[in-house]
């Protein structure tokens, strides 16, 4: 039987600490949740590895390096409501109820909707909610929120979905450009976001994301 205990401290001492990630919420949250567990019974061997996790329809479960870089950036605070994009099974959503007030979590594919409620469920996490929808589209009826973080890739970030955020909030994401990726933090003032570069990770580009196609005749 794997020691999946012994891997997740692994995981923290190689791959989070060493990137400068010391914050305590975030590594005992990330010490506490069991990665394995909220991911595709065929994926749990790599729950640990540091790199993405493929889900199906394009999707990942973010590398526990960029995941605790975000988290790290986001500086989110007890008190936060934190929307999370593209939760998958659930995983991101757990570690965040660990460190907000309360995680609206949103996926688009109904089957990971069920699964991932399920995981929160049976680990007693009672202070986050999954919901069915486009990714892009956010959460409107549960915002606005301090924090949103989006677990996969961007070209562009949908204005309906900057307008979720609160003034004074910050959002997280990984934009892809061309081969490279740079995950940038968005601050909200007086209903303008700004983004700032934070550090070098990739991701796939997420539905919605998508930069929009323009035809020249």
């Amino acid at each position: 039987m794997a020691d999946y205990a012994t891997r997740r401290i692994t995981m923290v001492d190689t791959q989070v600490r060493p990137s400068d990630v010391t914050k305590f919420p975030i590594i005992d949250a990330m010490l506490s949740v069991p990665r394995e567990e909220y991911l595709p019974a065929d994926k749990a061997e790599s729950a640990y590895v540091g790199e993405n996790i493929t889900l199906s329809g394009g999707r990942c479960v973010l590398e526990p390096r960029t995941f605790a870089k975000m988290l790290d950036a986001l500086t989110i605070d007890p008190a936060n409501v934190v929307l999370d994009l593209g939760c998958g099974l659930g995983y991101s959503t757990a570690v965040l109820a660990q460190m907000a007030d309360f995680v609206v979590a949103v996926e688009d594919d109904s089957a990971r909707v069920r699964e991932a409620q399920q995981n929160l469920s049976s680990h007693g996490v009672d202070n986050a909610a999954v919901v069915e929808g486009p990714l892009a589209e956010g959460a409107k009826n549960s915002g606005p929120y301090d924090i949103i973080l989006l677990e996969g890739g961007a070209e562009q970030v949908p204005a309906a979905l900057l307008d979720q955020l609160k003034d004074g909030g910050r959002i997280a994401v990984v934009f892809c450009e061309g081969a490279l990726g740079v995950v940038r933090i968005g601050h909200k003032l007086n209903g303008t976001v700004t983004w700032r570069f934070s550090f070098n990770a990739g991701a796939p580009v997420a539905t919605g994301f998508e930069n929009a196609t323009t035809f020249t005749l």
